[in-house]
């Protein structure tokens, strides 16, 4: 995926915290500490104005490396306006329903590398869309204060009807009687995607946010630009 960049700022990601949960149960208390401090209530900022932020990571497990990316755009214009990156150790084990706790140290490097404003942070991840009510965008929100949501590729382990073909379309994603997020079709007969609340934004401005940042392809561009980078990152930090 070949995209136009600037010139991305390089952090080093610092030291883990003293307090860094170092199994399962530890990161779940975490979780659950966490979570209470999620602002579901707040409408966010408007589609098409002020900057939006995409994040996105990528790794290399057999050498025990992770790059994270953040790329800001112009809201109206969907144009770069910075870009940075982080790489170093992964944090965390790989468990499902915790991989947060190996992205999130390495996100926080790149966005405190930034000179803009993140405006929303769309993460290509979950939000509440999660077990535990805790994904990736939940718990960036929650420790950055910024308002955040998770663009999904998959529906992890919930259900939904599949939305009609026409573009903007939705359907509930459920746990159960649950809603926790959106199918979301954001190109006409496409696959959805599966938006969710992170922070301090509603559903229905999550799902506004998505619409307007694929202009032209499945995913939001935010993503794709930020998946484009973590990868080159992490290309150049392993030599591979």
């Amino acid at each position: 995926m070949s995209m136009p960049s600037t010139n991305p700022r390089t952090a080093g990601i610092p030291p883990l915290p003293a307090d860094w949960p170092a199994d399962e149960a530890a990161a779940r208390a975490v979780q659950d500490a966490l979570r209470a401090r999620v602002v579901l209530d707040e409408e966010g900022p408007s589609p098409g104005r002020g900057h939006v932020t995409g994040v996105d990571v990528a790794y290399d497990d057999e050498r025990g490396v992770v790059a994270a990316a953040v790329v800001v755009l112009d809201g109206a214009s969907l144009e770069v306006v910075e870009e940075a990156t982080a790489v170093g150790r992964v944090a965390f084990p790989y468990v499902p329903g915790l991989l947060a706790f190996r992205e999130v140290p390495a996100v926080l490097a790149a966005l405190d590398a930034l000179d803009a404003d993140p405006g929303l942070v769309v993460c290509d991840g979950y939000g509440i869309a999660h077990p535990r009510r805790f994904g990736l965008a939940s718990h960036l929100g929650v420790l950055t204060g910024l308002p955040t949501i998770g663009v999904a590729k998959n529906p992890f382990t919930f259900s939904h009807r599949a939305p009609d073909d026409a573009r903007g379309s939705a359907t509930p994603l459920l746990d159960g009687a649950e809603e926790v997020g959106s199918a979301l079709r954001t190109r006409a007969g496409v696959k959805p995607v599966f938006v969710s609340v992170g922070h301090r934004v509603t559903l229905a401005a999550a799902r506004a946010h998505t619409l307007h940042l694929t202009p032209r392809y499945r995913l939001p561009e935010t993503t794709r630009r930020a998946d484009a980078l973590c990868r080159a990152a992490l290309r150049e930090a392993t030599g591979t």
